[in-house]
């Protein structure tokens, strides 16, 4: 399948968080030109951290988007310059205060895109094994409860519709793939 040829674009928005573009591009099959909308933002990552004793860091948080408080895994976005394992762990210590243990086995489980139809970034999945504790220190519209859950009980999480995020699910897909692989921490 070719690409289609862009031949324009313009900005429409510009917040913060990201920037709405508009797009026109000619189809190379059809030979026919057309808007498209897109929404550019930074690459993102989530975190599965797991403590010695096989439990999952989880945060509780209100989301704006969906005016409800919900249950995901550390998170957020990759800053300029970084990587995405840079970006986990200081997620991770940002959000809820653990930080890898010396020891610790960190793997970078896969990526995904989060819509490709509208959105231009990426979403990275970092597996942190083995933990510890400090204080938390959340940005400042962040307000966050961090609770560590038995890994056993996330697809009852996921099937009950406590984690309900798609980026989250997502994330533990790639954990499981992971883990039937073969593939042990340690």
């Amino acid at each position: 399948m070719p690409p289609w040829d862009l031949t324009s674009v313009e900005t429409v928005l510009e917040t913060r968080i990201f920037r709405i573009r508009r797009r026109t591009a000619r189809s190379r099959l059809r030979d026919r030109e057309a808007p498209f909308v897109v929404m550019d933002a930074a690459d993102w990552v989530n975190v599965i951290a797991r403590t010695d004793q096989g439990e999952v860091v989880l945060v509780e948080q209100y989301r704006h988007g969906t005016e409800r408080v919900t249950v995901e895994i550390p998170g957020g976005i990759v800053d300029p310059g970084e990587d995405p394992v840079q970006a986990a762990l200081r997620e991770l210590a940002e959000e809820t205060g653990y930080r890898p243990a010396p020891d610790a086995r960190v793997v970078l489980l896969g990526v995904v895109d989060p819509n490709p139809a509208i959105q231009s970034n990426r979403c990275a999945t970092v597996l942190v094994d083995g933990l510890v504790e400090g204080p938390p220190a959340p940005d400042a519209n962040e307000e966050l409860a961090v609770r560590r859950v038995p890994q056993e009980l996330l697809v009852d999480m996921v099937r009950g519709g406590v984690i309900t995020h798609a980026l989250v699910i997502a994330a533990l897909h790639h954990l499981a793939l992971f883990e039937a692989s073969g593939e042990r921490p340690g």
